[in-house]
């Protein structure tokens, strides 16, 4: 197994190459600790053309917990669908083991530690789905809850069932919307990320609604990384 090591001053995590990931960073840990655990490395590379995300699971073992330590200024559309294969992988593997985990690292930059984010139950839908439509089309399954469509945009500006509203406002209007005016339903946020985003920008808004998460407030583990140019014309905003 790895060891790792995160640098206060840089916030960043390295392989046996030394070569460095610069990690995301909150101020929770969702997990702090992971046991039996081996890593997939995902570097920030610049060619002519894109940025892209080199990979590294050479010391990935399918019976252990993964944690996936993945470059902050990676965008989104360099890593999902590596992300879908990766999981894929481990979770058809021979030698899987069941129970196992997969997580995102980040640095705790509130305890001074590294902290993971569980995503082993997420399933991505990459360019062409948006979860408005994805929920239409399941209408009975989801009648029996309140449905919150939350889009984090290319311009980081985000929108609740295509409403724009300030950051600071989305965690606060959710809550309330639960505890005055859900009528007595269960709350499911959908969230859906233009596929420009950065790694870092995903994490953080994942975590900032992972704060209010409750047995009435839950996440969806369905979440759509999109393309805008290759969603169907619906006339609406998203």
């Amino acid at each position: 197994m790895k060891k790792y090591i995160v640098l206060a001053a840089t916030l960043s995590l390295f392989s046996c190459k030394q070569e460095d990931v610069q990690l995301a960073k909150a101020d929770v840990s969702v997990l702090a600790d992971i046991q039996d655990h081996s890593p997939v490395y995902m570097f920030f590379r610049e060619n002519e053309k894109d940025t892209v995300a080199e990979i590294n699971r050479n010391n990935t073992i399918g019976t252990t917990n993964w944690i996936f330590n993945i470059d902050k200024r990676l965008p989104l559309h360099a890593i999902i669908p590596d992300l879908i294969k990766l999981q894929d992988k481990k979770k058809n593997g021979m030698h899987k083991k069941e129970g196992t985990i997969n997580v995102f690292s980040y640095a705790d930059s509130l305890h001074q530690n590294l902290a993971f984010l569980p995503f082993t139950d997420v399933q991505y839908f990459y360019d062409t789905e948006f979860s408005k439509f994805f929920i239409k089309k399941k209408a009975e399954l989801y009648m029996p809850y309140n449905n919150f469509t939350i889009n984090f945009r290319k311009d980081n500006t985000i929108t609740i069932d295509g409403h724009e509203i300030d950051k600071e406002e989305l965690a606060p209007y959710i809550q309330d919307f639960s505890d005055f005016m859900s009528e007595g339903k269960n709350t499911i946020l959908h969230l859906n990320f233009d596929k420009h985003l950065t790694f870092n920008q995903y994490l953080q808004n994942k975590l900032m609604l992972w704060k209010i998460t409750s047995d009435r407030i839950q996440i969806s583990s369905f979440e759509f990384i999109y393309d805008e140019t290759k969603l169907p014309e619906c006339g609406c905003e998203l």
